[in-house]
């Protein structure tokens, strides 16, 4: 409908019980493609991983805990914080990968949905909240709220729950270098209808590369080739897929700063996936040089990936609550700043939001 804006009301997030250091991971054996042992000490191997990746330890589910159960404590979290009615919720997504995978083996339930299944923890009885799933790579949660915001501007949707959850412990290969970038997590933000045009959602982008780069991120067997483990593991081509990020994202966000008519000096956070601190830096530095201007503060991108690694969907969502519930040194959103969200994932997709708080 004619004026309508989408506007964030509140947030939620959990941070997995379980703190996973990189020193834990001192007795694997990582292998590489072949088979063979990656050249070097497993501790040189964790220290060059530390210096690339900026992770120092990342958080695990418990073994009783699922995607669901963690977009659960998410949602919960969200619904608390603004004080909303569950029952006026209209619309619940939840974005995610593997679906609900189980502590002790590689096996994936998504029968029913994970939105049917946090729909039902949540005990929200009003048939007309209709809920899904989103797969869309790690972007999947900011591609679930541009299709919430769709449906809100267009008058179908009132109030809307965005969850992205993740358990990527359970997919990845001990014997892959890797494995130590992945975690678990989920967040959960409510966007809401609003006239008030000078807040809220201004524009979105999302770009699919799939013809030539859809093979960057994949599920393919151990390395460990003697082993006769026939489950399929969470890989990526890490120099390929930094080069794609490198070239593509920034063009992308551009693209969506263009639409909304703002300029990047407007911009006072961008909250970026948080999949690799050196690439994502490298890409805010791509995107500044777009803007014939030089990255000097890095303030600008606020970063949690040193404590709590790549946890997918649910990267995003949780920074913004940890942001706003002040819970990240040194970062603060003010009302009026203007915000860019933006992903890159498996698929390949990329996508930003334009925001004003």
């Amino acid at each position: 409908m004619k004026g309508l804006r989408s506007i964030i009301t509140a947030t939620g997030s959990v941070l997995p019980e379980k703190i996973i250091h990189n020193s834990d991971f001192i007795a694997h054996r990582f292998l590489q493609k072949d088979g063979t042992i990656v050249p070097g000490t497993v501790l040189r191997n964790i220290e060059k991983f530390k210096d690339i990746t900026g992770i120092n330890q990342r958080r695990y589910a418990r073994p009783d805990q699922t995607a669901s159960d963690l977009a659960c404590i998410a949602a919960e979290d969200a619904i608390k914080s603004g004080a909303i009615d569950k029952e006026s919720i209209d619309l619940l997504i939840v974005a995610h990968n593997f679906g609900d995978v189980h502590a002790g083996t590689n096996r994936t339930t998504m029968v029913p949905s994970l939105a049917s299944l946090v729909k039902y923890k949540l005990q929200i009885n009003n048939p007309s909240c209709v809920a899904y799933d989103l797969v869309f790579g790690c972007p999947g949660w900011i591609q679930g709220v541009i299709q919430a915001d769709a449906l809100i501007r267009v008058g179908d949707a009132k109030r809307c729950m965005i969850i992205g959850a993740e358990t990527l412990s359970r997919v990845i290969d001990d014997h892959d270098r890797d494995s130590m970038i992945y975690a678990d997590g989920a967040g959960a933000v409510i966007i809401e209808a609003a006239t008030d045009s000078t807040v809220g959602i201004i524009a979105h982008g999302s770009r699919t590369y799939a013809s030539e780069h859809a093979l960057l991120l994949r599920m393919d067997r151990t390395y460990n080739t003697d082993s006769d483990d026939t489950n399929l593991y969470i890989k990526m081509n890490g120099r390929a897929l930094y080069e794609f990020a490198l070239t593509n994202v920034p063009l992308v966000i551009k693209e969506t700063l263009d639409k909304a008519q703002v300029h990047l000096s407007e911009i006072k956070k961008v909250l970026i996936h948080q999949a690799n601190e050196k690439m994502d830096i490298a890409i805010l530095e791509r995107l500044y040089k777009l803007y014939n201007t030089e990255l000097t503060d890095l303030s600008v991108m606020p970063m949690t990936i040193s404590y709590l690694g790549n946890s997918s969907v649910a990267t995003i969502p949780t920074l913004l609550d940890l942001i706003l519930k002040q819970q990240v040194e040194d970062q603060h959103i003010e009302a009026g700043d203007k915000v860019v969200f933006a992903s890159v994932g498996a698929g390949m997709n990329i996508n930003a939001i334009i925001y004003q708080f």
